[in-house]
């Protein structure tokens, strides 16, 4: 029987979509997993409507992005998971863009302390959560460190394969107790993965277990949404709530000013 022809991924073609700035901007832009207008898109990114038309659609094309029509205007949103991870390992590489206002600094200020990577926390924040689950004996298998000449070559530290985190008997119970049913998890996707926070360096709790617990953030107004894209708040009962709830220890320099 005649095996199946093997075949190589096209990287290039795939590059190719985002070393334009206006696209990885774009890009950057619904890191957070959720859905944007295009006109909100051309705004954050500083360029004219037509522009951005022209850039939307090369992404879409080229299957980095999707649109769904909404009444009068189309929303564009990440493809997939694996889309937003495959930006954050770019950006493990990639060097700092210059900072040239105050109102850059501010932001990138935002992104650092807390942010989403797609539907999860990142940033100082998610990193935090990471260590308090393992602190606690919520998670274990690693410690949460990334290691570059550890990791496996072979397949993208990214995905979460150089390191298997596993949740405890101790830590079904404490996320019980937040309300997270450890049972129903969203399906078809590996219950507990990490990715390596490209800020900090260090892994952050992603998977379906991350998606869940960052929604259930949210719902208890443990967090919330910042004005800019992707930034990601804490609030004081949060503050609270995780240190108590889940071993959370939080520096100065994570906790937003809000």
């Amino acid at each position: 029987m005649r095996e199946p022809l093997k075949h190589q991924t096209d990287i290039a073609r795939a590059a190719a979509l985002i070393p334009d700035p206006s696209r990885a901007l774009i890009l950057k832009c619904l890191g957070d997993g959720r859905a944007l207008p295009a006109n909100a898109l051309a705004a954050e990114a500083g360029i004219g409507a037509a522009t951005a038309s022209v850039h939307l659609a090369k992404l879409v094309e080229g299957a980095l992005l999707t649109v769904e029509q909404r009444g009068r205007h189309r929303f564009y949103r990440l493809a997939g998971p694996d889309v937003s991870a495959a930006l954050g390992c770019l950006a493990l590489i990639a060097p700092p863009l210059p900072i040239s206002s105050l109102k850059q600094s501010n932001r990138a200020q935002a992104l650092h302390r807390g942010r989403s990577c797609y539907d999860h926390l990142a940033g100082r924040l998610g990193v935090a959560l990471m260590h308090g689950l393992l602190e606690r004996g919520i998670l274990t298998g690693h410690d949460g460190i990334h290691r570059p000449d550890e990791a496996v070559r072979d397949r993208p530290a990214s995905y979460g394969h150089d390191a298997q985190y596993r949740l405890t008997r101790t830590g079904r119970t404490a996320l019980v107790e937040l309300g997270i049913d450890t049972e129903r998890l969203p399906p078809r996707r590996p219950a507990i993965r990490y990715c390596v926070d490209w800020s900090e360096h260090q892994h952050h709790l992603a998977g379906g277990l991350g998606a869940v617990l960052t929604v259930r953030l949210f719902t208890l107004d443990w967090v919330r949404w910042g004005r800019s894209p992707r930034v990601v708040e804490l609030t004081d009962t949060g503050v609270h709530g995780l240190e108590r709830t889940l071993g959370v220890v939080l520096t100065d320099a994570t906790v937003p000013a809000c």
